[in-house]
This record gives structure tokens, sequence and C-alpha cells, in this order.
């Protein structure tokens, strides 16, 4: 992994199979060996600070505690009152960008996020504006790993299919500007001179970045996470068909909670293994991840939590 020249790792998978403590594992491995590395959960609980025991509920990158090289953010989540009246000033510069701030202003900064929180896809679209400042980071050269923490698979695949939309959408807008233009009443309801289609422009190209950069196999590699039951491997196997058919690359399956090897066995433990053993054997014979390289993480018999915890799972888990 730490041989590896790609620069964005977006870990997904079926809620409950522990993509956080993988995720920060893997950014621990990155910066153990000296390399800048940004860890950022989309998971909208706070997940990984509770996994670094470190408050990261601002939203801001800050150094993770007690490890050189590492930072962290959490953008995911916008429950509390002043992170929900954020999304709405998000929206508002958002428009600003794009000459329409007018818009927002009969409405109100809480009203607007109301009304956009019940709007498909706008959580996808915040997290891509934060993507793509994440992005902007990274082509500054501040970090040389970004590790993605996202939410469960169709959060993922929302986020993937969101760039696409948003950016046909402020495609089909700035037809649209520059079609009232031709319109002087039109064009005198935004205000004179208001709506700049050059604006639209650039921000459209923002977002086909960030998308373009989901797509590149150079830059990007997305790691499937999974346990090793029917259920879980069966989800997985849908989650990687679409995936391709969203043009993002995955060369790697992790099979997490695995049973380590015992002298002894219980028959609850016995039980367990003769399911796991039927779930491996289902990706093997799986057209869509028998072909990825497989990397079982053990079951540990403590909770992944903490710098030092994270530390030794990386490096059992990451070779």
């Amino acid at each position: 992994m730490v041989a590896d020249t790609k620069r964005y790792y977006v870990l997904g998978g079926k809620g409950g199979v522990g993509t956080t403590s993988m995720a920060a594992s893997l950014a621990m491995k990155f910066a153990n060996h000296g390399e800048p590395t940004l860890i950022v959960s989309m998971h909208p609980a706070h997940s990984l600070g509770d996994t670094f025991e470190q408050d990261l509920s601002g939203g801001n990158i800050v150094p993770v505690n007690g490890v050189d090289s590492l930072f962290a953010a959490e953008i995911g989540h916008v429950n509390t009152k002043e992170e929900s009246s954020n999304s709405g000033s998000f929206m508002r510069n958002i428009l600003d960008k794009i000459g329409l701030g007018v818009l927002a202003d009969p409405l109100g900064k809480n009203k607007l996020h109301e009304m956009l929180m019940k709007t498909p896809g706008f959580g996808e679209a915040v997290a891509i504006s934060k993507l793509m400042q994440i992005v902007e980071l990274q082509e500054s050269n501040k970090f040389r790993r970004i590790v993605l923490d996202t939410a469960a698979t169709g959060h993922t695949l929302n986020l993937l299919s969101a760039t696409t939309l948003m950016e046909k959408l402020l495609g089909m807008a700035n037809k649209a500007v520059n079609l009232a233009s031709s319109f002087p009443a039109l064009k005198s309801a935004f205000g004179k001179d208001q709506i700049d289609p050059a604006r639209i422009e650039v921000l459209r190209k923002q977002i086909a970045r960030v998308h373009e950069l989901m797509q590149d196999p150079q830059s990007t590699e997305f790691i499937i996470l999974t346990i090793p039951t029917v259920m879980a491997i069966t989800e997985s196997s849908r989650f990687h068909a679409s995936l391709k058919k969203d043009g993002a690359s995955a060369t790697r399956l992790v099979v997490n909670q695995v049973l380590p090897p015992s002298t002894s066995e219980c028959r609850f433990c016995s039980t367990k293994r003769k399911e796991e053993a039927r779930a491996l054997n289902m990706i093997s014979n799986d057209r869509e991840l028998g072909g990825l390289e497989l990397i079982q993480a053990p079951l540990l018999d403590v909770e992944v939590r903490g710098a030092p915890a994270l530390r030794f799972f990386g490096d059992v888990v990451w070779k």
C-alpha cells in the first residue's frame, strides 16, 4: 500500500462492516511512513472522532493528536442547529458564486436550508462541495494521501452519481442563462448583470474535476469493505457492479472480522467458522468479487480505538 502511487483511497461497504476503523488504520499506516495524510469521514455520525478519541465535530481539518503527518476532518453530518445553519450558508455561497445569491434573500438562510434538506441528493451535493476544497488542497501538494471514509454503500454510489447530476445541471443552467440574456425582461428579474455564465462554468468545471478524479484509476482507488457473511458478500458484489457502472476502479476487497485461528473450538466458534468458509467460498466464485485482491482482517478481542490500536491494526491489515 505504501509503495502505491495513488493519492485518493475511498473505502465503502455495507453498514457495520468497520469502514471507519479500517480507513483510520490505513491513514495511520501512510502517516507512520512519513507521508502527509488526510482522512475525511463522510459519515452522518461522529464516528471518526470517536475512533481517534478526539473531537472533530467542527468540520475543519485538524491534526490528529499524537500522530505526526496525520490530519482528519468530519464533513458528512448536518445534525446540529449550527451545522444546519452552515449548510444553508453553503448553498447561499454557491448561489453567490454563480450570480444567483439574490434568489436566497427572500427566503432567509434557515428557510433555504429547510427547503434544500428535502431535496434528493442535497447531502451529497454538500459533500461534493467540501471534496472540491479537499481536491484543491491536494493539488497544492499539502497532502500526499487522502483517505475517504464513506457511509453505507448507497451513500457512496449517490456521491458518484451526484457529481454527474450536478455537472449536467450546471451545464443546463449555463445554457438557460445565456438564453435568458436574450430577453431583457428575464434578465432584469434577477438584477442587472446579476447572472454570470462564466462563474457557472467555473463551478461546473470544479465539480467535473472531482468526478474525473473519482474515475481515474491512476489517482483513485475504491476499496470495498465487507464481513464474512452471505448477506454482506452479496451486497458487496452488487456494490462492485455499481461502481464499475459508474466508472470507478476497485482492486481490493477487505473482509473484516474474520475469526483468528484457535486450538480449541466451542460450538459457537465452529458454527461461525463454517459460515465464514461459505462466505469466503462465495467470494472466489463470484463474478464481481473473484478478481479482486483479497485482504482478510482478523476479529480482535479489543475495540480498535485510539492511535496505538489503530497503528497495530494497520500493521496487521495493510501490507
